[in-house]
């Protein structure tokens, strides 16, 4: 009877651990999307991940978390006068959001929407985040978990990765690895800490979230990488100071208050807007040894010569 006992108990715990791990990867399923980014020149295609809530009307509002290189191509600046003076007025077209329908163990549809941008902070000088908000109410129900513990991973913790590698071809590729490294400061490349993972990653991969196998918790977002098995992320507790200095840290903790659409408009997307110089060959090199997670493809411009 013992040995039955243990039997059973050991089979009980394997039923749960295994339903655990399919509600975490239909859960993260849930919450990932495609970003894709058509502008003049080319077209991007990259990931995200979506973080739902309420407004003061009830409405359920999503918004989507990707690096701000996936929407580079989108941007544009023009200056304007404001009360005599000078000022760089930025300025984005809509990226589109799009998330795959699965039933049956086959895709069955897409949904697209499209999606404004609220904040960037670009990959050179800031924190290479984007934050976007679909245009459309009650687009889908679901809701990323943020890691906001002061507690970085232990090296060593099984992590998931969720993109579109290759771009929308990929959709939703779910890979693993582990936390390899913390805090690789590459100036050539950016001022602030990446982590490093082994998750496996494409191009398609850029935007996509990072997460403890564990709870599903999501603890950085995948930009760069030296190889499939070799990649860096922008940290939480990076995404964490962004959102502290620019006051938007409800857009990571859900229990702060959402600020209303006013002040949301009021809010500048890009907060030093600076016009791209020319990289120097330290980061030309460091930028070849660590590239863009992200799909482009170059569009037939038709350039007539006057």
């Amino acid at each position: 009877m013992k040995t039955i006992a243990i039997a059973l108990t050991f089979l009980l715990l394997q039923t749960s651990s295994f339903s655990q791990q399919k509600n975490i990867a239909d859960h993260l399923q849930n919450v990932s999307v495609t970003i894709r980014s058509e502008g003049t020149f080319s077209n991007g295609e990259g990931s995200g991940v979506i973080f739902t809530r309420k407004d003061s009307q009830g409405n359920t509002v999503n918004f989507v978390w990707t690096a701000a290189h996936v929407i580079d191509n989108l941007r544009s600046t023009r200056e304007i006068l404001v009360g005599g003076s000078k000022k760089t007025l930025v300025e984005f077209k809509d990226p589109m959001i799009v998330k795959e329908i699965r039933q049956n163990g086959r895709t069955v549809g897409r949904l697209q929407m499209d999606a404004e941008v609220l904040k960037y902070s670009d990959a050179d000088d800031g924190h290479d985040l984007a934050l976007l908000r679909v245009r459309k109410f009650n687009f889908v129900e679901d809701t990323v978990t943020f890691n906001l513990s002061d507690d970085i991973p232990k090296l060593g913790t099984d992590l998931l990765h969720v993109g579109s590698l290759l771009g929308q071809m990929g959709a939703n590729s779910m890979t693993d690895g582990i936390y390899s490294q913390h805090g690789r400061l590459i100036k050539s490349l950016n001022k602030y800490v990446f982590d490093q993972t082994t998750c496996t990653a494409f191009p398609g991969s850029s935007g996509g979230g990072v997460y403890l196998k564990s709870d599903a918790s999501y603890v950085g977002m995948l930009v760069r990488g030296a190889g499939e098995g070799f990649n860096l992320i922008v940290p939480v507790r990076r995404m964490k100071d962004y959102c502290e200095k620019h006051k938007i840290m409800w857009a990571l903790n859900p229990k702060l208050e959402m600020p209303s659409e006013d002040e949301i408009k009021k809010m500048p997307i890009e907060n030093e807007p600076k016009e791209k110089g020319e990289d120097s060959e330290e980061t030309k090199a460091a930028k070849k040894l660590f590239p863009f997670q992200l799909k482009v493809t170059p569009r037939n411009v038709n350039l007539i010569k006057k």
